[in-house]
């Protein structure tokens, strides 16, 4: 199977990735005209050099007699070519067609006054020899070993300090960027519609600063508005009650039979939802209890006793030792319901505590009740839906139950979620921020 390379999913890398990109092309570029022009300059001053070193060493040769020319060889060596008296190594002839640039230098200086012949030398490396014959009838051999200049020792480090330079500078663009962004992203999933969510830094660049402003004014108009839904819902359940407690005290007056008996089974169910919307109305402020350090597993204990003094099926497993802040009493509440769920569906529950990898706390409740179907898990914790087939009004359930316990998990600072377990059952768990230890 062959590896596919797709397009970075996060902004950060697809940014990081588009200014690396370009700055080391536009980089590379720069640097290879710039080593061209180099390359292009040392070697019109080397073909010059030659030219002229050519013309003087000739000159020399031609002026000295024969019988010193010997002695004077030696002083006119270079790194890539010398000169030999006589007619040199045996080689092929050079294919002129795809002659260095050395040899039509050459063939320009010298050609006008002497013949020359060029011989390609079998080595290791580029080798050829030109010929010449001197004035007196001497031949004389200029062997040629062309090199390209190697570069600067400092170049390639200069080279990868640049690299580097483009990096850091990319990265630290990107994320001055990006970082507005992400807080944005954490504060929208911190969103509280309370209004106690975080509120961002208005200050900073004109857009930064304009979002910030602009999510802080959302978050607190999302919190009046949930407010004053929420205050409606409480007033409206609180006064309710009263007229619902008069029709009750009027159906004790009347004769006894069935017509009765359905007036008050009604009347009870009315006086049961509205007490239901007044505490989902209080589970969406919790503000007014002080956060306190509790110890889980006492405070565990604790409940699962209760239960067991009232004769019901609850067990505890698991002990984390872990000290935690949060309001107690809005965690009894949530671990409460849980429980009275799993009881009035399955008979039994058991409570499994936790620690996660993320410095958190898992608290499970678990039953062995008929589940709630995959498609409706989402749904059931939405204010007042239920599920048609087994958890419906017939058993008594409003439909505020998980609300409740989802609005108050989320004012603890953590999150509820259900799922249906292998063999049966659901597993209801809430997962808990650990503040202090």
């Amino acid at each position: 199977m062959k590896p596919r390379f797709g397009w970075p999913r996060t902004l950060t890398s697809r940014l990081s990735l588009i200014f690396l990109i370009s700055l080391v092309l536009a980089h590379g570029l720069s640097f290879g005209l710039q080593f061209y022009e180099r390359y292009q300059s040392a070697m019109t001053l080397m073909l010059g050099n030659l030219e002229q070193d050519l013309t003087t060493t000739v000159a020399v040769l031609e002026r000295l007699p024969a019988n010193e020319r010997a002695a004077w060889l030696p002083r006119f060596e270079h790194p890539n070519y010398r000169y030999m008296l006589g007619t040199g190594q045996p080689g092929t002839p050079m294919d002129m067609s795809k002659a260095p640039v050395s040899v039509r230098s050459m063939q320009a200086t010298l050609g006008r006054e002497y013949e020359l012949s060029f011989n390609t030398i079998p080595d290791v490396r580029p080798h050829y020899q030109a010929h010449l014959t001197l004035s007196d009838g001497n031949p004389l051999t200029i062997d040629v070993r062309p090199a390209i200049t190697p570069l600067s020792p400092w170049l390639p480090l200069l080279l990868i300090v640049q690299l580097v330079l483009l990096v850091t500078c990319t990265w630290l663009a990107v994320r001055t960027a990006i970082r507005p962004l992400t807080r944005l992203s954490h504060a929208v999933d911190n969103l509280d519609p309370n209004g106690e969510g975080i509120r961002l830094d208005e200050t900073g660049p004109t857009e930064v600063a304009y979002a910030a402003v602009a999510f802080n004014t959302m978050q607190q108009r999302i919190a009046a508005y949930v407010k004053e839904r929420m205050q409606l819902l409480a007033a409206i359940s609180h006064d309710l009650q009263t007229p619902i407690t008069r029709m009750k005290l009027r159906a004790e007056f009347m004769d006894e039979g069935v017509e009765k008996d359905k007036l008050w089974n009604d009347l009870s169910e009315m006086q049961h939802l509205v007490q239901e919307g007044v505490a989902y109305a209080r589970s969406m402020d919790t503000s007014t209890e002080a956060p306190k350090r509790v110890d889980l597993d006492s405070f565990l204990d604790s409940l699962v006793f209760d239960y067991q003094d009232m004769n019901k099926q609850v067990q505890l497993c698991g002990k984390t030792g872990s000290v935690i802040d949060t309001r107690p009493h809005a965690l009894r509440r949530v671990l409460v319901n849980l429980t009275d769920n799993a009881l009035k569906f399955a008979g039994a529950a058991e409570l499994k505590v936790l620690a996660n990898d993320n410095k958190g706390l898992s608290i499970q409740i678990l039953d062995r009740g008929p589940g709630i179907a995959e498609a409706e898990l989402p749904e059931v914790l939405k204010p007042f839906y239920r599920v048609e087939s087994s958890r419906n009004r017939d058993t008594g359930g409003t439909g505020l139950g998980l609300a409740i316990s989802q609005q108050l998990a989320m004012a603890l600072g953590g999150t509820l979620t259900l799922s249906n377990r292998e063999g049966g059952g659901l597993c209801a768990e809430l997962t808990l921020p650990i503040k202090a230890g």
